[in-house]
């Protein structure tokens, strides 16, 4: 009786194996609440390049395009249906749209939960507070994971030549406008101790910029360029999410190639080692 019971239950268990993946043991689900900059950063070529390395991701972002964390403040009190709620796992993306942040929250054991300013006031360390942290603890009072992490994005600089109404705060200079992010995010990680660490994608995008690429990240001005810049802020997270050098990553997008590929891994690890400052990559090449 007992082989009967064993042959039959043996097949179904094969199955839930193979549709958990070789890599089931390396999930790691990260859910951002945040915007267009999330949107750039996480919902594109981050997936495969975890499954490069072993590793597979669910990923979910909270999206409203160019919201605040006052907006995101509002709507946590409001429990308001505002999201888009996209979400990837197993390599397959859906959308639900007038999504609470209280059913994305509760839709997984999150591993990570990042938060991130609108990318006009990036720049500007009070417009932080309170919501933030009131962002946070509505978080916390909704999270299932009890070892979950709450970590920061730092978005990037606007393009040199930008025509974002938001620029002016930064007398439309990027350099000052990368330094002021760096500014704030970093005092920011310093005075909210329950953030474990922060995603530098802007020091990533401003080292690539400085290679022979040029400023040429920004599709808009703002947002991403879609191919080489987006892998840039993916590769950025990757690292970030992982531990593992993202150099020598085998996920190269056919539009992305390999020359631009390996300016995007280069500029990434070097903001892992040195979130705080540019490194120049004037001997990277096209």
């Amino acid at each position: 009786m007992m082989k009967r019971i064993t042959s039959r239950i043996f097949p179904v268990l094969l199955l839930c194996l193979l549709s958990l993946g070789v890599d089931a043991k390396n999930v790691i689900k990260i859910l951002a609440i945040g915007n267009s900059f999330s949107e750039d950063g996480i919902e594109n070529y981050l997936y495969e390049l975890g499954r490069a390395a072993g590793d597979s991701l669910v990923i979910g972002n909270l999206y409203i395009g160019g919201c605040s964390l006052e907006t995101h403040s509002k709507n946590a009190a409001t429990n308001a249906p505002a999201y888009s709620y996209r979400k990837i796992a197993g390599g397959t993306k859906t959308v639900l749209e007038k999504q609470t942040m209280e059913s994305a929250i509760k839709d997984e054991p999150w591993d990570y939960i990042s938060f991130q300013q609108v990318s006009g006031k990036s720049g500007i360390y009070d417009s932080y507070f309170p919501y933030l942290t009131q962002v946070m603890q509505y978080v916390k009072e909704r999270a299932s994971n009890p070892k979950v992490k709450y970590i920061l994005h730092r978005t990037w600089a606007y393009a040199g030549n930008s025509t974002h109404a938001d620029f002016s705060r930064y007398n439309k200079d990027q350099n000052e406008m990368f330094k002021s992010i760096v500014t704030a995010t970093r005092k920011v990680m310093k005075n909210v101790k329950s953030l474990k660490f922060m995603v530098p994608s802007g020091t990533a995008i401003q080292n690539a910029r400085t290679s022979a690429i040029g400023d040429h990240f920004n599709r808009d001005g703002y947002h991403l360029e879609l191919n080489y810049g987006r892998y840039t802020a993916a590769c950025t997270w990757f690292e970030a999410l992982t531990g593992k050098s993202v150099i020598g990553n085998s996920y190269v997008p056919e539009n992305v190639g390999k020359v631009k590929a390996n300016i995007a891994q280069h500029a990434a690890h070097y903001a892992m080692k040195k979130p705080d400052q540019v490194t120049s990559m004037k001997n990277f090449s096209l």
